[in-house]
């Protein structure tokens, strides 16, 4: 259980102790500083702490976002502050220092930086904020808007600020901000207005975000299940599930934040499971359309490589991006100013395909068409979404300048971080490190380079010889490992992560294809899948900055230049049966290695709560 010192004289009539006993705290009394130090040493180590001031007051949901939000080790809002047993040594040493700066009374010390909202008040949470942010600790202070968080200075402040609690409903507030600022179209008007009465309702009831986002799972899977039996009705009910699972999909984030219910284990699972249902329906489409005598693997595999071509992408270009130096260019000035006329900000929404408007239209093509019929659109809106968001990126890169830097002078303002990144997100194996070692000297950009070796595997694998996409792959490799001799700080090196991505999964469905065998496609689909898991694996583990995946496992997998080469190869010296084999063997064999070390790392006590807030393409 959590701790709560409440500082300062209790006030009669007060629901501070109520309210923090209501939110997990054991509540305990201090009347200056210096109880409040013994107090705060007495608590065990491995517990949250807060300071909270007597006479604050305040909406319920407003405690409950400066002093119970898991993401943050360091939060606070006028009249108290919270650490989490991370930063305790921090609030530990500033307590101190204020005890022995004004002889452990209430008052005196440094200013109060916080205010509340009717005139600023003294308090010691407010100076333990400000002892804080003098020590460079990253303090988390919660947007409040109508929300009110004060410490009213004497009974008729103390009626005003009670007045302005009354006057705004913070159960509306908590409900409204339980979704997502910013969503696609879809998503905001036919998801949103019933869902987040849907995660208050499992909130009310103890149900965890995890629980949803597994149910949303399942609920894909049996959608999947139903598009495999091939039959009118099976594929109806499959688009209707879809449905249901995306709700739930968008439940499961509104539950977190309406309970402030954010875990290492849920940021894991909300990251992956979105993938798996999306990818894990499109093998049930084909498999319903095999049994009808349509063969789509082709088309359902092309899907979830566009698919993730676009996501890396999204992820690569935000990396590369991250922490750049201020840009300013016209084509970021014409988004903004797009952005200032309403409907615009919704056509640009929709016509990206984010994940909403993507489940509403495959489910409404699956209930009345045919998985064909269904591949086609997919194929064509991602594609053209593709385009546009990509084209865009490419504009706003090559035309950037940093602020304060002549017009006229190129800059671009990537960091080593970001660079790191990017050679993180490309994915080399040993093969092409060997080349980077060895080919020291050369002259080349990275991207030149890799569109370089990239073309020629393209043009080596529509060829008629067999070896002739060995020896494609080969030039590939080598071209790999010397696009990542040098930092990828170019304005347009963050394509390199997604060439790699379209180079190695679109080497797998043409030799598949080309195999001509029954099965061989859809085991180049499992091969694909746990490849790219491997790599959404690797951009969560990024955003949350642990870091990439441990060396040996992209060296046991291989490296994606290693795959690609492995691939050819097997399809050179194999028959198409045995190709079909083992395509199947490498699937089983590259999803076990990654998912276990995966499953070790996310749900190991050091890895970071990722959550995004954002609606991914």
């Amino acid at each position: 259980m959590s701790t709560a010192i409440v500082t300062g004289q209790p006030v009669p009539g007060s629901s501070l102790e109520n309210d923090l006993r209501s939110l997990g705290f054991d509540v305990r009394a201090a009347t200056d500083a210096s109880e409040a130090e013994s107090l705060l040493a007495a608590v065990p180590a491995d517990r949250r702490v807060a300071l909270v001031d007597a006479r604050f007051v305040g909406h319920l949901h407003a405690l409950r976002l400066g002093l119970t939000d898991p993401r943050f080790p360091l939060a606070a809002v006028p009249g108290a502050v919270t650490a989490q047993p991370a930063a305790r040594q921090a609030l530990t040493r500033a307590l101190a220092r204020e005890t022995s700066a004004d002889g452990g009374t209430a008052h005196g010390g440094a200013p109060a930086r916080a205010k509340s909202s009717v005139g600023g008040v003294d308090s010691v949470a407010d100076r333990m904020v400000t002892a804080l942010d003098a020590d460079g600790s990253a303090v988390h202070r919660p947007e409040l808007g109508s929300l009110v968080a004060a410490v009213p200075e004497d009974p008729q402040a103390r009626n005003e600020v009670r007045q302005a609690v009354a006057a705004v409903d913070d159960e509306a507030i908590r409900l409204k901000s339980a979704v997502k600022s910013r969503d696609g179209f879809f998503t905001t008007f036919f998801i949103s207005p019933y869902s987040r009465y849907i995660a208050r309702w499992c909130a009310r009831r103890g149900l965890t975000p995890n629980q949803v986002t597994t149910a949303s799972l399942l609920t894909a899977l049996i959608a999947a299940g139903c598009a495999a039996t091939g039959t009118r009705a099976g594929f109806v009910a499959a688009g209707v599930l879809l449905i249901a699972s995306f709700v739930l999909d968008c439940t499961d984030g509104q539950l977190a934040r309406y309970a402030l219910k954010y875990s290492t284990l849920g940021a894991w699972l909300d990251a992956t499971f979105d993938r798996a249902k999306e990818y894990a329906y499109y093998a049930g489409l084909a498999l319903g359309a095999a049994r009808g005598g349509d063969d789509v693997w082709a088309l359902a595999l092309g899907a979830m490589i566009l698919q993730t071509c676009r996501h890396v992408v999204d992820f690569s270009f935000n990396e590369a991006n991250h922490d750049a130096t201020a840009n300013t260019s016209p084509t970021a000035a014409l988004s903004d100013k797009l952005d200032s006329v309403g409907w615009t900000v919704w056509l640009r929404r929709m016509i990206v395909l984010p994940i909403g408007e993507r489940w509403a239209m495959i489910a409404v093509l699956t209930a009345f068409t045919t998985p064909r019929i269904t591949f086609y659109v997919l194929l064509a809106g991602c594609a053209f979404a593709a385009t546009y968001t990509t084209a865009g990126r490419v504009l706003r890169s090559v035309t950037r300048r940093a602020v304060g830097v002549p017009p006229g002078v190129k800059h671009w303002g990537s960091t080593d971080r970001a660079a790191q990144a990017l050679a993180d997100l490309a994915d080399n194996g040993p093969l092409a490190s060997y080349v980077s070692r060895v080919t020291r000297g050369l002259l080349g950009g990275p991207l030149l380079v890799a569109l370089g070796g990239t073309a020629v595997l393209a043009v080596s694998l529509f060829s008629g010889l067999t070896w002739a996409p060995v020896a494609g792959a080969v030039v590939y490799a080598v071209a790999s490992g010397r696009a990542l001799y040098s930092p990828l700080k170019g304005a347009l090196d963050w394509l390199i992560p997604p060439l790699f991505r379209a180079a190695e999964y679109g080497t797998v469905l043409v030799l598949a294809s080309k195999a001509g065998v029954n099965g061989a496609l859809p085991a180049a689909f499992g091969l694909v899948a746990a490849v790219a898991y491997h790599h959404y694996d690797t951009v969560y583990r990024i955003r949350g900055n642990a870091g990439a995946p441990p060396a040996w496992l992209v060296r046991a997998i291989g490296g994606q230049e290693g795959r690609t080469v492995l691939v050819t190869v097997l399809a050179a010296v194999l028959t198409a049966s045995q190709f079909k084999v083992a395509l199947t063997v490498l699937a089983v064999v590259v999803a076990l290695v990654v998912l276990i070390e995966s499953i070790r790392f996310w749900v190991s006590a050091g890895a970071p709560a990722v959550h995004d807030e954002g609606e991914p393409a």
